[in-house]
């Protein structure tokens, strides 16, 4: 993972700018119906799994654990599928289908974030984002009944401090990649 990210900086940025886009538009037009939102998840998640599925098979050559940010990717673009596929599911279909997927993506950043610490000390950007993922999963788990407008505040919010982590990550790797490390 670590020259492949860092080789590839600007698709973690992307990653980062898609959450804060998706979360902006959460926050800002709250009162959405719940079709809207599940459409807006569903392409936000689609592009972010066939990101990191890109980022997977580029690094695939050089990096023994390629293979978690594939099942990340994996399960993004799955999730999105399965989101389009039925977008008259029930909230709590939806709660659920958002906290695996969060969960999924939080325990993968993390254990790709260990794989980093071997490039970048005291990496700790990527593994409070994995964190936050997971947390934000659990969270949609025990409280599914929180109410739709809760839900896309939480979302947003969500998406917000993910996407601004991303974008610090990828700010970082960028230095590197400028500077020459891990190339």
């Amino acid at each position: 993972m670590d020259k492949l990210l860092v080789r590839h900086w600007w698709a973690v940025g992307l990653r980062g700018l898609l959450a804060i886009l998706f979360g902006i538009l959460a926050l800002v037009v709250p009162g959405i119906t719940l079709i809207v939102l599940i459409a807006f998840f569903g392409a936000y998640v689609l592009i972010d799994g066939i990101v990191a599925i890109y980022l997977a098979i580029r690094g695939r050559e050089n990096n023994r654990n390629w293979g978690w940010l594939l099942v990340e990717g994996i399960a993004g673009v799955l999730i999105g599928i399965i989101t389009f596929r039925w977008p008259g599911v029930t909230t709590f279909v939806l709660l659920a289908f958002i906290a695996a997927w969060a969960i999924i993506t939080g325990v993968m950043e993390i254990f790709e974030a260990i794989e980093l610490r071997r490039v970048i000390d005291n990496e700790w950007l990527l593994i409070l984002s994995g964190a936050a993922s997971v947390l934000f999963g659990v969270l949609l788990l025990l409280f599914p009944s929180g109410g739709a407008l809760a839900l896309v505040w939480l979302i947003g919010i969500f998406a917000l401090i993910f996407g601004i982590l991303l974008l610090v990550l990828s700010w970082r790797l960028r230095a590197m990649s400028q500077s020459g490390q891990a190339a």
